[in-house]
């Protein structure tokens, strides 16, 4: 009976070390360093972070939550080395809670130290925007505008091109009738100066 018994109990002891190692292991994968928020626009921003070198990380685990609202947004992501994330559909003004987790192949870290940032409102993006700061949008704006300038020279340049041609074809052919036209001047000038003579022979003078 007690021979019994030993067996039984050694698949559970195995089981229960197994549980330990896998735990003490998902333990000692620290959990990210220095998480930084950078807030892109009024609805969206970057986050960063740093991990100790030599854990075995295959990916990150995110928690975004609205602070003093319980709804949370869970973003992870394996087999990947990046050391950032972005947030996107955030509420500007509004404060947010960050947690960052490292993911291995025992299982994830401790999550971070908790970051608390606001999205700024669309006023205060714009008034801290310093005057030689060009965000992407505006670069395609002026790109948009210097094609459609472009566009609107070109086709001004084609007009002028085809009135300049016109005038020269016009101008051709006015050129061309100038020799016939005084051909006709001198042809009718030469009628008008030549008399006209009676016709039934020579006029002979009295005696």
């Amino acid at each position: 009976m007690c021979g019994i018994k030993g067996s039984s109990a050694a698949p559970l002891f195995l089981l229960l070390g197994f549980v330990a190692v896998s735990s003490i292991n998902a333990d000692s994968l620290s959990a990210p360093l220095n998480v930084t928020i950078t807030p892109l626009e009024g609805n969206s921003a970057i986050v960063t972070w740093e991990i100790l070198e030599g854990d075995p990380v295959i990916g990150f685990a995110i928690t975004q939550q609205k602070k003093d609202v319980r709804m949370l947004r869970f973003i992870q992501e394996v087999n990947t080395t990046t050391r950032s994330c972005a947030l996107w559909d955030l509420e500007e003004d509004t404060e947010y809670i960050v947690h960052v987790q490292s993911i291995s192949m025992s299982g994830t870290s401790p999550p971070s130290e908790p970051v608390l940032f606001r999205t700024p409102k669309e006023k205060e993006k714009l008034a801290s925007k310093s005057p030689d700061e060009v965000t992407m949008e505006e670069v395609g704006q002026a790109a948009q505008l210097r094609a459609g300038e472009l566009i609107i020279i070109v086709v001004v340049l084609v007009m002028w091109a085809g009135v300049i041609a016109l005038f020269c074809r016009q101008y051709d052919i006015i050129k061309d009738n100038e020799p016939n036209n005084n051909k006709d001047k001198a042809k009718n000038s030469s009628e008008c100066s030549t008399p006209e003579h009676p016709t039934g022979g020579l006029l002979r003078s009295k005696v």
